[in-house]
C-alpha cells in the first residue's frame, strides 16, 4: 500500500553532508512519490477534506507503520483544525500534516557529541542479529576518524568468527585499531581489554561492537548489562553512549525492539539502518513519538555516503516529495 522506498541501483555519489544524503533517499522514492503523498493524491481528489476522510488517513498511517500514538497526536490536530473548517484542500492538508510530523521529529534530532574530555569516549553498539551493527561501526568509524579523532574498534561480538573478521576489514580499511580474541571469548572481557589498550594510547573514541540478540533472549541481554558493568569500573560514566541499531524495514517489530533494548539498557541514542529497503518508512515517526530516543544516525544505503546524521527537515521533504519534484 505504501511504498515508501525502493532498492535501486546505487547512484553516483554526490558531495557528502546531510543534503546530499536524504537526496539520495528521495532519488530511491518510487517514480517520485512519496508513501503518504501519492496515497493522500489517490485519496482526495473529488472529496471533500472531513472526518470520514480523516478517518482512513488515519487507517492509512497506521498501515505505514506510524504507530498508534504518533497516529493519534497527528490526527487530533488535524480534525481540530478540519473542524474549524481551515483545511480545504490537499496542499493545506500536507501542510499540516509535515508539520506535526516535523514537531514529532525535532525533539530527536540531536546528533552524537562527543565529550573530548572522557577519553576514550565509550559508545556501546547494541543490536538483534541483521541490524547492521557492524557495517554502521564501519561507516561511524570513518565519520569520526575525519573530525580528527583517534578511533579503536572493540570486537565484542566473539561469537560469530566472521563478526571479527568484518570488524577487522573495517578497521584495516578506516586505518584505526581492532581490539579481539578468540572466538568464544568472554564479551566483556574484551572490551575490558580494549578500554584499557584505548587508554594507554590515547584513543578518542572506543567503538565496541556486541552480539546480535534477540530482545526475547534475557540471558543475553544479561551479558550486555555485564559489560556495562565492567566498563563502569573502568569509569563511572561508562558507556558514554548506548547506541541501538535498528533496522527500519523490520516496521513495528523494530519499535518492539527500541522498547525492549531500552528498558534493559537505557539507550541513549539510535541509528536506523535500512531506509532504503523499508515500504514503511513511518517506523522513523513511530520510534520518536513514543520513546523519544535521540536519532543520532541513519542508512540510506551500502555506501560510506549513504550513512549520516539524521536531519528533520531533509527527511520530510523526502517522505513528503511531491510527484515530479526534484531531489533536494
Amino acid at each position: 500500500m505504501f511504498e515508501f522506498l525502493k532498492k535501486a541501483v546505487p547512484a553516483a555519489e554526490p558531495a557528502p553532508g546531510a543534503r546530499g544524503l536524504f537526496g539520495r533517499l528521495r532519488q530511491r522514492l518510487a517514480a517520485g512519490t512519496s508513501f503518504l503523498s501519492r496515497d493522500l493524491g489517490e485519496l482526495l481528489p473529488g472529496r471533500k477534506i472531513d472526518a470520514e476522510l480523516l478517518d482512513e488517513l488515519e487507517l492509512r498511517l497506521l498501515t505505514a507503520d506510524v504507530g498508534m500514538a504518533a497516529t493519534e497526536r497527528i490526527l487530533g490536530d488535524l480534525r481540530r483544525r478540519v473542524a474549524r473548517k481551515e483545511l480545504g484542500e490537499l496542499d493545506a492538508l500536507l501542510a499540516a500534516l509535515r508539520r506535526a510530523i516535523v514537531e514529532i521529529l525535532t525533539p530527536v534530532a540531536r546528533p552524537l557529541l562527543i565529550d573530548r574530555a572522557q577519553r576514550p569516549f565509550v559508545v556501546l553498539v547494541v543490536g538483534v542479529n541483521g541490524s547492521g551493527k557492524t557495517t554502521s561501526i564501519g561507516k561511524l568509524a570513518k565519520r569520526l576518524g575525519d573530525d580528527g579523532l583517534r578511533v579503536m574498534l572493540a570486537a565484542g561480538d566473539t561469537f560469530r568468527a566472521a563478526a571479527v573478521e568484518q570488524l577487522e576489514t573495517w578497521g584495516a580499511r578506516n586505518g584505526v585499531p581492532v581490539i579481539s580474541q578468540a572466538s568464544g571469548a568472554d564479551p566483556a572481557a574484551v572490551i575490558f581489554d580494549a578500554y584499557s589498550a584505548a587508554r594507554a594510547r590515547g584513543i578518542d573514541v572506543l567503538l565496541a561492537d556486541t552480539a546480535g540478540r534477540l530482545q526475547n533472549q534475557g540471558h543475553l541481554m544479561e551479558e550486555l548489562k555485564k559489560v556495562r558493568r565492567v566498563l563502569a569500573r573502568q569509569d563511572s560514566a561508562a558507556p558514554h553512549e548506548t547506541l541501538l541499531v535498528l533496522d527500519a524495514s523490520q516496521g513495528q517489530n523494530a519499535l518492539s525492539q527500541a522498547r525492549v533494548f531500552h528498558e534493559a539498557l537505557g539507550v541513549t541514542g539510535l541509528v536506523l539502518t535500512k531506509l532504503d529497503g523499508t515500504a514503511k518508512g513511518g517506523i522513523v515517526i513511530a520510534i520518536a513519538a513514543e520513546l523519544g530516543i535521540p536519532l543520532r544516525f541513519v542508512g540510506v544505503g551500502e555506501s560510506i555516503g549513504d550513512f549520516g546524521e539524521f536531519d528533520v527537515e531533509d527527511f520530510v521533504n523526502a517522505l513528503l516529495a511531491t510527484p515530479g519534484a526534484a531531489p533536494p
